[in-house]
């Protein structure tokens, strides 16, 4: 049986997006949809001495955001200093900081893309093979599939040779489930309780900040906190 998971990228993504990545054999990275203002694909958030903190891709203005994600284009060259100086003001105590330190500090200082899409492509990239996380992943060039959510998810199934599809709680509120059985097609969903806590700075613990927070925290040992390493 082949799985699949067709997603968005997003920016420096919390743990439970990179568990699902490691969940499937394929990843198809569908950026060929609508941009979305205040959303996971240009954002993510930390945690600092002050409370959750937002860093945000400047994203240029076109057409009051009538674009795909993949035509997103930055709008600020200096956003990755910005972020790699808040980063470091703020995980410099964390346990394990020079160990993900030069990992994370490359991508920030040597980032050149200009297309929102293609920084997130090589953030997910860089901390998969970190985290050993041996997916495969694909860039969506996949634009001829029907404009209806439940049938291009299945075209794209089809396409990819895929006979179970795994997605996030969310879709339940979407998907037509009867179309996935009419054709063959597994549907799981993601279940994204029952994470175990780390050492986490700065009180009170919070699961839902970027995957770099358990990084910094527990470096190699990181793989421990995702569910999909611990449950095989």
């Amino acid at each position: 049986m082949k799985s699949i998971l067709i997603t968005q990228s997003n920016y420096i993504p919390w743990k439970g997006y990179f568990d699902s990545i490691n969940m499937v054999d394929e990843v198809i990275f569908l950026d060929h949809v609508q941009y979305t203002k205040r959303d996971w694909r240009n954002r993510n958030v930390i945690k600092t001495k002050d409370g959750l903190r937002w860093l945000s891709i400047p994203i240029m203005v076109r057409n009051k955001f009538q674009q795909n994600i993949n035509e997103a284009i930055i709008a600020d060259n200096e956003w990755a200093i910005k972020h790699w100086k808040t980063i470091l003001q703020n995980y410099k105590k964390a346990k394990c900081f020079n160990e993900i330190k030069d990992v994370l500090e490359e991508l920030y200082l040597n980032q050149q893309h200009k297309f929102l899409s293609e920084i997130n492509h090589q953030f997910i990239v860089r901390i998969n093979e970190f985290l050993n996380i041996q997916t495969k992943i694909i860039k969506d060039n996949l634009t001829q599939f029907d404009s209806d959510k439940t049938n291009r998810l299945i075209e794209i199934c089809k396409y990819q040779n895929a006979n179970k599809y795994i997605c996030g709680p969310a879709s339940k509120n979407y998907l037509i489930e009867q179309k996935f059985i009419d054709n063959n097609i597994q549907l799981e969903y993601l279940n994204y309780s029952g994470y175990k806590e780390y050492s986490q700075l700065y009180g009170k613990f919070v699961h839902e900040v970027s995957i770099i927070d358990l990084l910094f925290n527990e470096g190699c040992n990181a793989s421990k906190y995702l569910k999909s390493f611990t449950d095989n």
